[in-house]
């Protein structure tokens, strides 16, 4: 099971960390991804961390504002947003997989946190 956390509401320009945990039966997955999808809109892709490399994937539209890092020993992966926009608001879901990918190729799935920027 993958359960995240940290969603809120910010203003724009502040931050917000979200973590998202994996029980055992999931951590022998290869990588951990974030997605999100705003009212009305298709989800999309986030951010990525392989956990063996700690190799990292992150859409453009977040690419100096967001970071993904991981704690191997607690089975978490996290996400700082920094600089947040009125535009980043969305449900976050976290996912692990066997590969390191932006599609939505992810085998496992969390429910969602809600992150809202206020302008």
């Amino acid at each position: 099971q993958l359960q995240a956390s940290g969603g809120g509401l910010v203003q724009a320009g502040g931050s917000l960390r979200l973590s998202c945990a994996a029980s055992e039966r999931t951590f022998s997955v290869y990588a951990m991804g974030w997605f999100r999808q705003a009212p009305g809109r298709d989800r999309e892709f986030v951010a990525a961390r392989a956990w063996s490399t700690g190799s990292t994937l992150y859409a453009e539209s977040v690419k100096g504002r967001f970071t993904i890092s991981g704690d191997n020993a607690k089975n978490t992966v996290y996400m700082q947003m920094n600089d947040l926009k009125p535009e980043d608001t969305a449900v976050y879901y976290c996912a692990a997989g066997r590969l390191l990918t932006m599609s939505g190729r992810y085998d496992y799935w969390g429910r969602g946190t809600l992150v809202t920027v206020s302008s």
